[in-house]
């Protein structure tokens, strides 16, 4: 009988997104994503969270495809900046065959007019926009429990 292995999801978070809990602490709070990835796997102790985090958007084209495999569940992704610019990242997401959620933690559409067109969300499988970093753990609830794969 093969060894049953946990579901892994992967987040992949985009330009500026290090500087979370520094930057715009109005808009994006005054958490750091290593302090909220910690609580997320302790939420989720039976999946696997591989997490990812570029500036360069050839580094997330190349996380991108290397997910495409059937170990993983799904991946989530928050574009940053290059939701609203980047053709290249959304070719990749729909060249690959794992489910892909797109996360944003302000509510773009409550914001500049540029921000309301995202080339990525077409895309994926769902989009978050506004929950905060919570809309991190509804988009693995979504995946585990929704996405057919």
């Amino acid at each position: 009988m093969p060894k049953e292995t946990n579901p892994k999801i992967a987040i992949i978070n985009g330009a500026n997104l290090n500087l979370l809990g520094e930057r715009e602490t109005q808009i994006y709070g005054r958490k750091s994503f290593d302090e909220y990835l910690s609580i997320l796997k302790d939420k989720h102790t039976h999946t696997e969270i591989e997490y990812f985090q570029s500036n360069v958007e050839g580094e997330i084209i190349n996380f991108l495809q290397g997910c495409n495999t059937k170990e993983w569940k799904g991946i989530i992704i928050n574009p940053g900046g290059y939701a609203h610019t980047s053709v290249a990242i959304a070719d990749a997401i729909a060249a690959i065959k794992t489910p892909v959620v797109e996360v944003h933690i302000s509510n773009v559409y409550a914001r500049e007019e540029y921000r309301h067109t995202m080339v990525t969300a077409s895309k994926c499988a769902g989009i978050i926009t506004g929950m905060g970093l919570d809309g991190y753990r509804l988009a693995v609830h979504y995946l585990l429990h929704y996405q057919i794969k």
